[in-house]
């Protein structure tokens, strides 16, 4: 690492955000499997989009298909999907996009990784509290009836830890607000200054 040195472009974030017509943020979804936090992340940009914003959402699944498909789901492999995905966020910030990061990141440590590379002024955590017992009756994907009959481990809620926030930015229970309302408690989040 110590021939690497950081090349400096004459084109910076604020050029970039300028040009966009607002700040770069990253919006950091995190809550159990199931819990929602694609169905919202996929609402919002769509709310944002047709609001004339620069958008991305960056999710578990679609990451984990490429990008980090070589990645394991044990601990360190969660924590190096969370590694990536905040190293490809904040570039993807620093070009001036909103980026809507849908993942578990079950682990605070990793999250705090996040914010720190991203930057706390420009990082937003989402605590997508939705209860277990409503994550497991939607089940989408099937994973809990598959980590309750023993055929998947690592399964956070199960027999894997989710650590909650301690302060997230804002806390929505999908299973308790429409998405409608989440939207709008998101916009006003991303439309409040920075910091």
């Amino acid at each position: 690492m110590q021939n690497l040195h950081k090349q400096d472009f004459s084109i910076t974030r604020a050029d970039r955000e300028r040009l966009g017509g607002h700040p770069g943020r990253v919006v950091w979804f995190t809550g159990l499997s199931g819990a929602g936090k694609s169905t919202l992340a996929n609402a919002l940009e769509a709310e944002l989009f047709a609001r004339g914003k620069r958008t991305y959402v960056l999710d578990g699944d679609n990451l984990r298909q490429g990008l980090n498909k070589d990645l394991a789901f044990t601990h360190e492999g969660r924590v190096e999907n969370i590694r990536r995905v905040a190293e490809v966020a904040k570039l993807m910030m620093d070009a001036g996009l909103i980026v809507m990061t849908a993942f578990i990141s079950p682990f605070k440590a990793d999250r705090d990784l996040a914010r720190d590379l991203i930057g706390p002024a420009k990082f937003l955590e989402v605590f997508v509290d939705t209860p277990l017992a409503a994550c497991e009756s939607r089940d989408p994907k099937g994973l809990y009836k598959k980590a309750r009959s023993g055929g998947l481990r690592h399964m956070t809620g199960i027999d894997s830890p989710y650590e909650a926030p301690s302060k997230p930015d804002l806390v929505i229970d999908a299973s308790a607000s429409s998405i409608d309302q989440s939207v709008r408690a998101l916009c006003r989040l991303i439309d409040s200054p920075p910091g």
